[in-house]
């Protein structure tokens, strides 16, 4: 076994860093959000990727054909740890945008790892701008779907009658 050069082992410690920080916002905005996975949750996955791609490099080489079943086993083992933030509840799901956002970030990491910094950063401004700009869009879907059932007023057992969730947003 032979050490990596003084500079190529800078290189392996700034790509890692790179899918860290990349990785980041993401984190932040999901934290923000107090999804299941976060702000630590996110920069793990991308540098995991960006480790393993990096390691697979060093061990197979760059344009080894055992590259394509790394990827296949990062896209799998990824989505398995997506598959965990989503929770069904009733006739629906949640989840599913903090599982897409963990895949994106798995992508992301192993673009750095292989050297692909623009797919990396477009990754990781297009993950963070969906989940942060999709909001209103999500909150105003959500409302004129509950229009209906929202305005149906119950009678309480000791006071006015109230509105289901339309008064508590």
């Amino acid at each position: 076994m032979t050490l990596p050069s003084w500079s190529e082992a800078l290189s392996h410690i700034l790509s890692l860093a790179l899918a860290y920080a990349l990785a980041l916002p993401v984190g932040w905005d999901r934290e923000q959000d107090e999804r299941s996975a976060g702000i630590r949750t996110f920069p793990l996955v991308a540098i995991a990727s960006c480790g393993f791609v990096l390691v697979g490099i060093a061990i197979l080489g760059r344009s080894n054909p055992a590259q394509a079943r790394l990827l296949e086993g990062l896209i799998t083992g990824v989505g398995f740890i997506g598959g965990g933030a989503i929770l069904k509840h009733g006739g629906k799901a949640s989840g599913t945008a903090t599982a897409a956002s963990l895949w994106a970030t798995g992508a992301l990491g192993a673009a750095v790892g292989y050297g692909l910094y623009d797919i990396a950063v477009v990754l990781s401004l297009t993950t963070f701008l969906t989940l942060r700009c999709s909001r209103p869009l999500k909150r105003a879907s959500h409302e004129q779907g509950e229009e209906p059932q929202a305005r149906v007023a119950s009678a309480a057992p000791h006071g006015p009658a109230t509105t289901d969730r339309a008064d508590h947003r």
